[in-house]
């Protein structure tokens, strides 16, 4: 008697952890998508939980490379989905010659459309994939571009859009964050940057050089006033952890950042010309939440909020997040884990 209740406690442990494998998901593979293949992670500790499709900033700024470090713990209630954009860090590998050249930025332009259609595609093969249209989209700085684009112009694929640090008009916050940073500066006698605002003069630029200069100004007032995420957040997962990936994830980031800003030398254009969302991107028939650092300089809490305001949508949430600036802390990922856990239970 003794001897067939262990076998029978045996094989309900045995099958309760193949039922436990079998519910979980773990998949990191190249993609066929817009006829090129790019790299897309999926994992998560049961597959029939709703999905989370993370947009990375940048362009280029791959986060497939921290995985458990950010958001680990979601996978509890979420699958969770990083997509190394197009020009992005192993899809940029997968298909940029071994060389980058210079030649090699101008003959192969990154545009917003083609990259939207990317991420449409992606959303596509999830939902049939995973057999959901539980898919919430969270978008952070570029990727509230890329984020917006797709939520607007296939609603039927997705649960809610979450934009971070949402990008309304680049044109006009660029300007913007120019005029408040220099005031910041005149304000901390903080000579150095001065000089450097006078140098650049006022946006819009026809050098990407310039804007990245801009942006490291703007970074360090950030850095001032808000709370940094742990250093250990950005500590690179093993698997990216060697000469070849890093290699593709710094050349990524240079092409990207190439052609989001745009380079009148190379006869490159900005994918960031004509992106207004006052202008064309109000109306959302999916619900909306924006997430916005109140020490945000790059993307301003007020441009946001004028937006939030005449966005129309069957739900919608404006969250401010105190002690956060432009990027990620453990601040903005508490409320995007709140809003999350709200917009997939409706």
């Amino acid at each position: 008697m003794r001897h067939t209740f262990l076998l029978i406690l045996l094989l309900s442990l045995v099958s309760g952890g193949l039922a436990a494998q079998t519910k979980s998901i773990n998949e990191e593979r190249f993609i066929s998508l817009g006829g090129i293949e790019q790299w897309v992670t999926i994992s998560g500790e049961d597959k029939s939980k709703p999905v989370i499709l993370f947009l990375h900033g940048g362009p280029g700024s791959t986060m497939s490379q921290y995985d458990d470090a950010i958001y680990g713990s979601w996978k509890k209630d979420f699958v969770l989905v990083y997509w190394d954009q197009r020009g992005a860090g192993r899809t940029f590998g997968r298909n940029a010659p071994e060389t980058v050249t210079e030649d090699y930025w101008m003959e192969n332009p990154l545009t917003l459309e083609r990259m939207t259609a990317d991420g449409i595609e992606l959303a596509e093969y999830l939902g049939k994939h995973l057999g959901t249209r539980r898919i919430a989209i969270i978008g952070t700085s570029w990727g509230s571009v890329l984020g917006a684009k797709m939520a607007l112009a296939r609603p039927d694929l997705f649960s809610a859009y979450i934009g971070h640090s949402q990008v309304v008009n680049f044109q006009e916050g660029f300007a913007s964050a120019y005029k408040k940073v220099s005031k910041m500066a005149q304000d901390a006698n903080d000579q150095e940057s001065l000089d450097k605002l006078k140098a650049l003069g006022p946006p819009p630029y026809e050098d990407a050089r310039k804007d990245g200069q801009l942006m490291r100004v703007i970074k360090k007032y950030e850095r001032q006033n808000s709370t940094p995420a742990p250093a250990s957040w950005w500590k690179v997962a093993s698997a990216y952890d060697n000469e070849k990936d890093a290699k593709h994830r710094a050349d990524g980031d240079d092409y990207s950042f190439l052609h989001f800003a745009g380079h009148k030398g190379m006869g490159i254009k900005s994918m960031m010309l004509g992106v207004n969302f006052q202008k064309d991107g109000l109306l959302y028939k999916i619900p909306v939440y924006l997430i916005q650092g109140e020490e945000d300089i790059l993307t301003s809490k007020e441009l946001t909020k004028s937006y939030y305001d005449k966005v129309k949508a069957p739900k919608k949430e404006f969250v401010l997040v105190p002690g956060a600036a432009h990027g990620h802390n453990q601040a903005v990922i508490d409320a995007q884990y709140k809003i999350a856990k709200k917009a997939l239970s409706l």
